[in-house]
């Protein structure tokens, strides 16, 4: 079963960022010796919880941290960019470090309103016009504008041997549609979507067109999950995470990931219990988590699951990787 990692780079209470971007270095490297297919590192703006605002710069660290995993970024916010930049950066990593770059596209903002102002000078309008800015990417990427195109003379440089591998992310039908077009592999976010993610999939499958190199669809589908020795202790470790998104949700301050014992406190406090989203958060022990995520992948007929963990400790991340891989991956 091929697994791999998004890292959203969390920022734990009485952690600092770089601590936190250490962190994920050291997990990459983890994921490596562990057999996970490939790890992604995702961009997020003036959210104190996350410290990667920059995935290419954790990319280029990474790579060279790393012998064979494959990295990429899950995902580059293309609406605040130029198509022919982007190409540059993963161009240039894809030269670093070949076969081994993905090139994750999303569109969301992936910060506050004020974020994207400061990034962009019309977010919405980098949005409407993703379609356009995907298609010139990927011809940018394949350096194949038509002669009479007014960027068929320039290229985005370096030109590596192996190209980097494009993916489109989403939670929509759009956005599979999108990829389906496009003829590019499809990653759909089940941790952050409240959609019929089954039937998205099945469409992105069913209006696919073949197009580069790609000849048949390709689906990562991207879960949260959290695994510890028990199902007691797992459930224990996703408080963290359950204060967390609440906080996140009701736009309050908070000073990163709070530890297992401030979250007991603040629902102690509230005199209320903690409830565990099992519609998009899988806890349990190592046979429970294995069993959710192998009816996942069929049910949803993907390639590869894509695994995403928010605790408070970092070596209770990778404890928790480390128990999934020994069920999973042979």
């Amino acid at each position: 079963m091929k697994l791999s990692i998004l890292d959203q780079s969390p920022i734990s209470s009485g952690y600092s960022a770089k601590e936190a971007l250490e962190a994920s270095a050291e997990l990459a490297q983890t994921a490596e010796k562990l057999g996970f297919t490939r790890y992604w590192i995702a961009e997020h703006h003036h959210l104190s919880g996350f410290a990667s605002s920059a995935p290419e710069i954790m990319l280029s660290y990474i790579g060279a941290k790393t012998k064979k995993i494959r990295i990429g970024s899950g995902a580059i916010l293309l609406p605040y960019y130029k198509p022919y930049k982007i190409a540059e950066l993963f161009n240039m990593l894809a030269a670093l470090f070949p076969g081994r770059v993905d090139l994750g596209i999303g569109r969301a903002p992936g910060g506050s309103a004020e974020a994207s102002m400061a990034l962009s000078d019309n977010f919405l309008e980098g949005v409407r016009q993703m379609p356009e800015k995907v298609k010139e990417l990927l011809q940018f990427l394949n350096n194949d504008f038509p002669d009479n195109h007014m960027f068929a003379k320039i290229s985005a440089s370096p030109l590596p041997e192996i190209r980097p591998e494009p993916w489109l992310l989403g939670t929509s039908l759009k956005s599979a549609l999108m990829a389906a077009e496009c003829g590019t592999a499809y990653v759909f976010g089940h941790f952050m979507s409240e959609k019929d993610g089954e039937d998205i999939i099945k469409q992105y499958r069913k209006n696919f067109i073949a197009r580069g190199t790609l000849q048949t669809p390709k689906v990562i589908l991207t879960v949260s999950a959290i695994c510890a020795e028990t199902t007691q202790k797992a459930e224990e470790l996703a408080l963290s995470s359950i204060l967390w998104k609440i906080k996140a949700e009701n736009n309050e301050g908070t000073e990163g990931i709070p530890s297992i014992e401030e979250a007991k406190n603040h629902f102690s406090r509230l005199g209320m219990e903690p409830i565990i989203n099992r519609k998009h958060d899988i806890i349990g022990s190592p046979k429970e988590v294995a069993e959710q995520l192998k009816d996942m992948k069929h049910r949803y007929q993907a390639d590869e699951i894509m695994i995403v963990t928010l605790v408070h400790q970092y070596e209770d991340r990778l404890r928790s990787y480390e128990l999934i891989a020994k069920e999973l991956i042979k």
